[in-house]
């Protein structure tokens, strides 16, 4: 049995990951407490003490706002730790999985589903991370799986806490009767983080390269928020009144960073669109559409 090591150990798609492949791999869990990824020295010297077969490498300080603030503290706990854990792999002769976003191409001008091939262009410090961060794996971790995430989706359970996601934001918004903006000008992918979690076995077998994570959306946020309220049963009423259009961000510039996931289908690895799994995730925590 393989062993993996996993950054962020304690993030919403690590935690899930490793409680739905528990029994087939062992796992080495490290968090903050073991190194904090803000220190690229203690990250490397935590990661070269373990035994392990592959690393996945979820950590990273994803928060716009805090990346755009402190430029120097991104670059160290996103970059220069990726390095660091790279180099590492590379001496151990461990393959890495790395988490990329859909955050490279936040600055393109031309419209999405964008292909693994298309050129990368990020206008933010968290997106302008990622691109470097892939760069530096082709150069120390030529066999390296580079996962790019659309924005993962799912509602908290025992031992894994969901992430901020369109379902919860939307769900705050009808069941506490707050209004709440979502954004007009902007289409992403969303995806139900169990499609990961179920397939990351196969995942681990893949050639090397670049992987879109994602289902397929063609709705921009704002019309998404309103089909998950709808299909929590929310009256045409309460939709107007709770789920608000974002006219003002991104009016200058329309964003448009989802994702073509063909070719992990090419592999077996499939997703499906954002309508199926918001079902899905209403099913699997007993939410029902109201008839």
């Amino acid at each position: 049995m393989k062993t993996i090591l996993v950054t962020g150990a304690n993030g919403y798609i690590a935690s899930y990951i490793a409680a739905v492949n528990q029994a087939k791999f062992n796992w080495i869990k490290m968090t903050r407490k073991d190194a904090d990824l803000s220190d690229p020295d203690a990250v490397e010297r935590f990661v070269r003490s373990q035994d392990f077969d592959l690393c996945l490498h979820t950590a990273a300080n994803a928060t716009t706002a805090v990346c755009e603030e402190n430029p120097a503290l991104a670059h160290r706990i996103n970059v220069e730790s990726t390095e660091a854990i790279a180099k590492v792999c590379h001496e151990k002769g461990a393959r890495l999985i790395f988490c990329s976003t859909e955050q490279v191409f936040n600055g393109k001008t031309n419209f999405g589903p964008f292909t693994e091939e298309e050129d990368m262009a990020a206008v933010t410090v968290y997106g302008q991370n990622k691109i470097e961060c892939e760069k530096i794996l082709h150069q120390w971790c030529p066999d390296a799986v580079i996962l790019r995430f659309s924005w993962m989706m799912g509602l908290s359970m025992p031992g894994i806490k969901a992430s901020p996601n369109i379902v919860s934001n939307v769900m705050n918004a009808i069941l506490h009767q707050q209004p709440t903006l979502f954004t007009v000008h902007e289409k992403r992918c969303m995806t139900y983080a169990r499609r990961l979690a179920e397939q990351f076995e196969a995942i681990t077998t893949l050639p090397a390269g670049i992987y879109h994570v994602a289902s397929a959306n063609d709705k921009s946020t704002y019309e998404s928020a309103k089909t998950v309220a709808s299909m929590l049963g929310a009256t045409p009423e309460a939709i107007a009144r709770y789920i608000l259009p974002n006219e003002e961000r991104y009016a200058d510039r329309f964003r448009d960073y989802r994702l073509d996931a063909q070719k992990l289908a090419q592999y077996g690895i499939t997703f499906g669109t954002f309508d199926e799994d918001v079902e899905a995730i209403l099913r699997d925590f007993g939410w029902r559409k109201s008839s």
